[in-house]
């Protein structure tokens, strides 16, 4: 076998290596194909008998399987061919039956509804966290069809996340994700958002709204995910955060009364520290009302400095001595 220069390891799992090579008959293995009745004869006749070039066959690199191309396979070693052209595919096993599958329904001769629905329900088994409209195209099939077969599969199949067609994970109970998207931030503030959607199985968009959520210090799922009679749990509260306490300072009325203090207002101590009070106490019904128009890339280093002028405050006030 003339094989190319580039070899399985230079590259990630799961691509058609660009180059054509010609590979002997006898070092290929038949097809682990969704055809349930084999290969059809009369369709192997009319490709040998065809003169122009016919195109190159897929193989799995790892053990040289057909995945696509039975048919022209079979129709060279009729026509007393030794040697024929191939693409191969560097992948898993299941990767390549999907491959093979979409092969099939995307040209040459097409696979019957039987053969289909099968392949499908294979697929299923195997690659449950595929999402049921990523399986139907693959299969050339709907994706209610689909959802049949999942419902219909013995077994564990059941993901917390699934993988579309176009390549996002997506989880099946958004609510969970957020929560544990808002656990994520809680223990790892400094986790980027594709870290925290990573994790959490959601989107990066939601990743950013549950983290501007909890630095605004409100719950990270919004009324609308949280049904009535669902069991789930609850958002877990940083001990010194906000809604810790079982009532809430009013700090704005507190800095009203401070400022019509005489002490503080005719002094020029007193004037300062008013300012500095003025200036760096936020409510989260303020910070909510920026929260949407602060950039991503700033919100840890808010964060930062957030815990930080807390942690002064804090030493102020045990300084003082006051509760």
């Amino acid at each position: 076998m003339e094989r190319s220069s580039s070899e399985p390891g230079d590259r990630e799992s799961g691509f058609i290596g660009d180059d054509v090579v010609r590979v002997r008959l006898d070092e290929l293995a038949a097809a682990d194909s969704p055809r349930q009745q084999g290969v059809d004869f009369g369709h192997v006749r009319a490709l040998a008998e065809v003169e122009d070039p016919l195109p190159p066959i897929l193989v799995h690199f790892a053990t040289m399987r057909v995945i696509d191309g039975m048919h022209r396979l079979t129709a060279a070693r009729l026509a007393g061919r030794t040697h024929i052209e191939v693409r191969f595919f560097h992948g898993t096993t299941t990767e390549a039956f999907r491959l093979g599958v979409q092969a099939n329904v995307s040209h040459g001769l097409p696979l019957s509804l039987a053969d289909r629905k099968s392949a499908a329900a294979r697929i299923v088994r195997s690659q449950p966290h595929l999402s049921d409209r990523a399986i139907a195209l693959s299969a050339g099939l709907a994706a209610a069809t689909v959802a049949s077969l999942r419902a219909q599969a013995q077994g564990p199949g059941a993901a917390g996340a699934r993988t579309g067609a176009d390549g996002r994970v997506r989880p099946l109970n958004a609510a969970r994700g957020r929560l544990v998207a808002g656990e994520v931030i809680a223990e790892r503030p400094d986790a980027t958002l594709r870290e925290i959607a990573q994790v959490a199985g959601i989107s990066i968009a939601t990743a950013q709204d549950v983290r501007r959520r909890v630095l605004a210090g409100v719950d990270p799922l919004p009324d609308r995910l949280r049904p009535a009679g669902e069991d789930l749990p609850q958002p877990r509260a940083s001990p010194n955060g906000p809604g810790s306490a079982s009532e809430r300072t009013d700090v704005t009325r507190l800095i009203d009364t401070l400022r019509r203090d005489p002490s503080l207002r005719y002094s020029d101590s007193g004037r300062l520290l008013l300012r500095w009070l003025e200036s760096r106490v936020v409510t989260t019904e303020q910070w909510a009302e920026v929260a949407e128009s602060v950039p991503p890339h700033c919100l840890v280093s808010i964060a930062k400095v957030a815990r930080e002028c807390a942690r002064t405050w804090s030493d102020i006030a045990e300084t003082i001595g006051a509760g």
